[in-house]
């Protein structure tokens, strides 16, 4: 269990508790992530905190999506005290602080179905072929207004576009935002605008990707939080928009030596900068790409961003500048070859990064282990390719909707495994259910496309 008395959990909890005591934290949110990656959160007095170290907090999981039935709904929660941080917008009277926490059986056992249990076993598995699996996610929103009584609106709060400086409102919830997050532990890199009216992207510190993973999902409730004090609404909707870019999460990786910390994909003799281990990587991702799409991109709505003309990936291929492509090899900075990484650019922010991860890094030690041959680069537009340049190509495309996916993962065994039983069960049932309903629902576009003419 991770709570096992060692001498740094022991000097983290000295340190947390007296924290807790110098910043007069009144109450802590012990926080997990449900199958579909939203944040779930037992509130606890600050006293009550010590207790909740040394033997956990039960809670009942039988509500808790994808988590338990409930004849086996009684599990417990134990704080991961190096996620610990005080919630800067909860100063006050009412100080509130957050912990990140693993969920356990009451025998003992990692929950199987804990996304974060589900990551771990992953980054297990490259811990035990020696390499540890560092990650940067670049997550892009929108900023949109809010109504009269406080509902969110379709109306993007400024007209900027991509790199622009601008002096409106927006520039200056993206400081906010970043001081935010800094307050609360995540290092920020950059923020600007994107391409998009109203689409903005805050990028934080490439790392081991357990941390990269609870940063993501601390990053998306603290953006939410911070655009509501100045009456926006931030989105991680894939695409709220037709006709203009959705909002994706690009996400580099690469692979470190445990013994020396060398990053493993860098060989600066390669055209690429890419060593074979990371070339081999990059075709697992692409081999297992149209079956862990449903986890990528978890959305009915993920599949109108993924389409041709929107610097949106369709095509399972690789490159370097041709960002149509669905991994892409950034630029190597001179004088920096351990800088050489991987982008993969079909995952989208409303994914559960627990399971996104935990399903990049399996996929591609399976090419690692397997020794699956990278297919040729291809430099070209993609998008202006016919069936009979992308089969000459011997190009794929991702799936074109949430059902096409979900089949893609049924088939798909690695991935399945990845997931394991319960969590695979219980999130292939909940898209099922969320792609009938879409398929059911009578839109818009149907009542304005039919209704008078039919």
């Amino acid at each position: 269990m991770a709570s096992s008395r060692t001498p740094d959990r022991d000097a983290l909890k000295r340190d947390v508790l007296a924290r807790v005591e110098k910043e007069g934290v009144r109450f802590v949110n012990l926080q997990f992530t449900d199958v579909i990656g939203l944040v779930k959160s037992v509130t606890i007095p600050a006293h009550q905190l010590e207790d909740a170290i040394e033997h956990g907090k039960w809670f009942d999981g039988s509500s808790i999506e994808g988590f338990a039935r409930i004849a086996e709904s009684d599990m417990f929660l134990d704080p991961d005290l190096s996620t610990f941080a005080v919630i800067p917008w909860e100063r006050g009277p009412d100080t509130t602080a957050k912990v990140i926490c693993d969920v356990y059986t009451p025998e003992g056992e990692p929950f199987p179905g804990d996304p974060r249990h589900v990551l771990r076993r992953a980054l297990k598995e490259a811990e035990d072929m020696g390499y540890i699996f560092n990650t940067g996610p670049e997550l892009e929103f929108f900023l949109l207004r809010l109504g009269p009584n406080d509902e969110v609106s379709l109306s993007p709060h400024d007209e900027g576009g991509y790199f622009d400086l601008s002096t409106d409102l927006a520039a200056q919830v993206r400081k906010e935002m970043v001081n935010a997050l800094e307050a609360i532990g995540i290092t920020v890199e950059t923020s600007h605008h994107e391409v998009a009216t109203g689409q903005h992207e805050i990028d934080f510190q490439y790392d081991e990707a357990l941390k990269t993973a609870d940063n993501a999902v601390t990053f998306r409730y603290t953006l939410k939080a911070v655009a509501r004090k100045f009456g926006l609404h931030c989105t991680f909707m894939p695409k709220p928009f037709y006709g203009i870019n959705g909002s994706g999460m690009h996400t580099h990786m690469s692979l470190a030596e445990i013994a020396t910390g060398r990053n493993v994909f860098a060989d600066p003799n390669d055209e690429y900068g890419l060593s074979d281990i990371a070339k081999r990587f990059a075709a697992g991702v692409l081999a297992h790409a149209r079956g862990m799409s449903a986890i990528l991109a978890p959305l009915v709505n993920s599949y109108k961003r993924l389409v041709p003309g929107y610097e949106a990936p369709v095509y399972v291929s690789w490159a370097r500048v041709n960002r149509s492509a669905l991994i892409r090899v950034p630029k190597i900075s001179k004088g920096k070859p351990q800088s050489a990484r991987i982008e993969l650019r079909c995952p989208d922010p409303s994914c559960n990064p627990y399971l996104a991860f935990a399903a990049m890094l399996r996929a591609g030690l399976d090419g690692v282990r397997r020794n699956i041959p990278v297919p040729a680069p291809v430099e070209e537009n993609l998008y202006e390719f016919d069936a009979a340049m992308l089969a000459r190509h011997n190009v794929q495309t991702l799936p074109g909707s949430l059902r096409e996916a979900l089949d893609e993962l049924e088939r798909d065994d690695l991935v399945r495994d990845t997931l394991g039983p319960h969590v695979y069960e219980r999130f292939h049932e909940a898209k099922r259910l969320e792609w009938d309903e879409y398929r059911m629902r009578v839109s818009n576009w149907e009542i304005e496309r039919y209704l008078e003419i039919f």
